[in-house]
């Protein structure tokens, strides 16, 4: 009898681990998953996932324009001509919406942690081949926030492109002070909010040297600017962001009451 009992919950916990290591339906759409996999996820929903696509695109941040009116003949859009953008580029493998968004929501914040290979893989395919890189160094979270999630998101992507490429790993910034989350913030209290919240502690590591700024998401590029700022302070030769997705902030031609259609282009990057 005891054995019988025995192996019946051995059965039971041997079923349980299995559902949590391979669970057989696709956390994004439903569907039934055939292969075992640790990534919860069906291969129709991450072979969906689509490059960034726009017809206009600052050369130096990255915004997506619906039109060419906001770029100049360097294809520089106004705030990057203004000096107000702390970073050289920024590349990102698509947008944050759909498919994407809920993978990222998976890893980030269902801790879906395999599927951090995959997003950096992506990552990879974004970055120009041309480009020459010293280091990759991770936005880095307040120890509270990282405490409390269990792991920086910035960091495994970041972990996950150094082995990948062979260079070196730096986790060079520090966030200094918690703040308030960025989510639901207009961009003006973005960049109040991480204003003089980064540091870099020793900044003989990275001076001279071409940075690779890891993230997950670029909205408007507040988080970005504020460590692309200290990385330069401390004499970093260049910072280039790079980030799974980026916020799609164009804004299409609608038609005004009362005042001839015409062309609104998003100036918050």
């Amino acid at each position: 009898m005891a054995g019988r009992f025995l192996a019946a919950l051995t059965r039971g916990v041997a079923t349980g681990v299995s559902c949590w290591l391979f669970p057989d339906h696709c956390r994004v759409c439903g569907g039934e998953l055939i292969e075992l996999s640790r990534i919860p996820v069906c291969a129709s929903c991450l072979t969906s996932v689509q490059p960034l696509q726009a017809d206009y695109i600052c050369h130096q941040c990255g915004t997506p324009f619906s039109t060419a009116r906001p770029l100049d003949e360097t294809g520089r859009c106004a705030l990057c001509r203004a000096g107000l953008i702390a970073y050289d580029a920024a590349y990102a493998y698509g947008y944050y919406e759909g498919v994407l968004q809920q993978l990222i929501h998976l890893f980030k914040y269902e801790r879906v942690l395999p599927l951090g290979k995959v997003l950096a893989r992506w990552m990879l395919a974004a970055l120009p081949r041309q480009l020459t890189i010293d280091l990759i160094v991770p936005v880095p979270m307040h120890w509270w926030r990282r405490w409390r999630r269990g792991f920086n998101q910035a960091h495994v992507l970041a972990r996950h492109l150094a082995r990948a490429t062979g260079i070196r790993l730096e986790k060079a910034l520090r966030r200094r002070r918690l703040g308030v989350p960025q989510a639901g913030l207009r961009a003006a209290d973005r960049r109040r909010n991480v204003a003089g919240a980064f540091s870099v502690p020793h900044p003989h590591r990275v001076k001279g040297q071409r940075v690779l700024l890891v993230d997950d998401v670029l909205t408007t590029g507040a988080t970005a600017g504020a460590c692309a700022r200290e990385l330069k302070r401390a004499g970093a030769r260049s910072v280039v962001v790079l980030t799974v997705a980026r916020a799609d902030r164009r804004i299409w031609p609608i038609a005004l009451p009362g005042a001839a259609s015409q062309q609104l282009v998003s100036e918050v990057v």
